[in-house]
């Protein structure tokens, strides 16, 4: 699967993905207030505005970039109706030509990581009938019960041809709490990049030389960025905190290969939400998804000059 995210990246010559990460506060009024009035003031009037708006996203960006990466918690949030959309977002950017990251942060004892994994981006049997549940490329994965947590997922990666992000260096404010602790001289993020890669170590692919087990590395932490490039050069990296969480175009340079490759920045709020910032305001609400064409465009612009 990371073929298929790097072919798309050097066709659209822009290594970004678009976070879908809808909030309520984020959706347009009159998106909102048309599916209120036609089911009520509940859940299935939120999934379904839901819905509407990602597609209106899609349609204006899905020709400048390479994925998206829907966050599950912002749909979980709304019950099913929420999960109903997350995978009828899903599907739809599937048939813009789109990679899917599917953030969803799982990792547990290997039973039940076996059973996320096969929800996410493996197959389920029912009879003779094989279904992919969700049908994510690649999802995102928590690595703190070790190596029990993963394997299920490097097994299913293996399998399916599917592509796993496992935290490293996360770009929240605390992630040093536990991340940057040593151990036996070494900072505990520096200890998880050693297991990516042993876990990544049989999925190297001949054609670009990356493995299907990439790390998620924070852009407000770009020295630690540069490090982590350097003990991980087969694993892609996922930056989230471009945009609105404070790292921008300048912070990326380490971020990548010498290749030009090896990095995908993502944007959520600052993508999704762009009509609601002062410098594409002249939108308006009923230009949302043209405010967010031109934020990506910007961001590419950015990154483009800058890695």
């Amino acid at each position: 699967m990371i073929n298929n995210l790097i072919k798309l990246i050097k066709e659209k010559n822009a290594p970004i993905v678009v976070g879908l990460d809808p909030q309520l506060g984020f959706i347009p009024e009159q998106i909102l207030s048309k599916w209120y009035k036609e089911l009520g003031n509940n859940l299935e009037a939120v999934g379904e505005a839901i819905f509407e708006y990602n597609v209106g996203l899609l349609d204006a960006t899905y020709d400048l970039i390479p994925a998206v990466k829907p966050q599950i918690a912002m749909y979980e949030q709304f019950g099913i109706p929420g999960l109903a959309a997350f995978k009828k977002t899903v599907d739809y950017a599937h048939e813009k030509g789109l990679v899917v990251i599917g953030d969803i942060k799982r990792g547990d004892i290997g039973s039940t990581s076996e059973a996320y994994a096969l929800g996410h981006i493996g197959t389920v049997s029912i009879g003779e009938n094989e279904f992919q549940p969700f049908d994510e490329d690649i999802v995102t994965v928590n690595p703190y019960l070790g190596s029990d947590g993963v394997m299920p997922f490097v097994k299913v990666c293996e399998q399916c041809n599917r592509g796993i992000f496992v935290l490293v260096k996360t770009s929240n404010p605390s992630s040093g709490e536990f991340q940057d602790r040593l151990i036996d001289g070494k900072p505990l993020y520096e200890i998880v990049a050693e297991k990516v890669n042993e876990w990544g170590a049989t999925s190297v692919d001949d054609e670009y030389g990356y493995s299907e087990v990439g790390a998620v590395v924070g852009a407000t932490y770009p020295e630690m960025g540069a490090k982590l490039r350097k003990l991980m050069p087969k694993s892609y990296i996922l930056v989230p905190g471009y945009g609105a969480q404070g790292g921008s175009g300048k912070d990326l340079k380490g971020f990548f290969n010498e290749d030009g490759l090896g990095a995908i920045v993502n944007s959520s709020r600052g993508i999704i939400a762009a009509y609601k910032n002062d410098k594409y305001s002249s939108f308006g609400a009923a230009g949302y998804a043209d405010a967010s064409r031109a934020a990506v465009e910007d961001m590419i612009k950015d990154i483009r000059e800058n890695i």
